[in-house]
């Protein structure tokens, strides 16, 4: 399926379709309202759209993708609703039953993520836990009872980071799928760098990547 991408929005590919199919597999109740984090061209909401969600929203703190993601959603005549900004800051007071998530997560060569430019939809700080972090912090607040965040990234980013920061707010957190990718161009290009500081191995071009599925489990009277 093809989208929508102007220049520095997130191009879907394996992380992407990874999420997507878990997705699908794991299955979603019947109206369940949706909330798609850093939605780049929308292709995972539109996804869950597609699905049977009863509701769905979605954001993103590029103009670019934010626009992007409208109009792919309009050109499928789905109803998504996209906002922009910062995580899910537009959202105090909202819950959802199932919040998606793909967010920038390549470890950067140095400094914090950039607030501008390409580079933006994918780095993530030097450990690539700039954003995650954030959303395992922010994101169970969020979640109805019985609801369940979904999110993909790569192991270089640390994965029982991700689990334990979960497991700290509370909910069943667990890996529930897992592929390996070939390194993309950026991917290649920061090899070396990656290399010197023990994050992949000599002659490695490829990453696992997971999905990472965190319920709040319903409590019992």
């Amino acid at each position: 399926m093809l989208f929508l991408r102007p220049p520095g929005v997130y191009r879907p590919q394996g992380d992407t379709h990874l999420l997507t199919e878990e997705l699908h597999r794991a299955g979603m109740p019947p109206g369940a309202r949706v909330l798609d984090v850093c939605t780049g061209t929308g292709a995972v909401a539109m996804s869950a759209a597609g699905g049977g969600a009863g509701h769905v929203s979605a954001v993103d703190v590029s103009a670019r993708a934010v626009y992007a993601a409208r109009l792919n959603a309009r050109l499928r005549g789905l109803r998504v609703r996209v906002v922009r900004g910062d995580l899910l800051g537009p959202f105090a007071g909202e819950r959802f039953d199932v919040i998606l998530s793909n967010p920038p997560y390549v470890p950067a060569v140095s400094g914090p993520p950039p607030a501008h430019g390409k580079a933006r939809a994918w780095d993530a700080g030097g450990d690539g836990r700039a954003l995650l972090d954030r959303i395992c912090a922010h994101a169970p607040r969020h979640l109805a009872e019985g609801g369940m965040l979904m999110m993909v990234h790569s192991v270089l980013s640390g994965v029982e980071a991700t689990l334990s920061a979960l497991r700290d707010q509370g909910l069943k957190a667990s890996v529930v799928a897992r592929r390996n990718e070939p390194f993309g161009p950026v991917m290649r290009g920061r090899a070396a760098e990656l290399r010197a500081r023990g994050l992949i191995e000599p002659g490695q071009r490829d990453e696992e990547l997971v999905v990472i599925r965190a319920d709040r489990v319903e409590s019992r009277s």
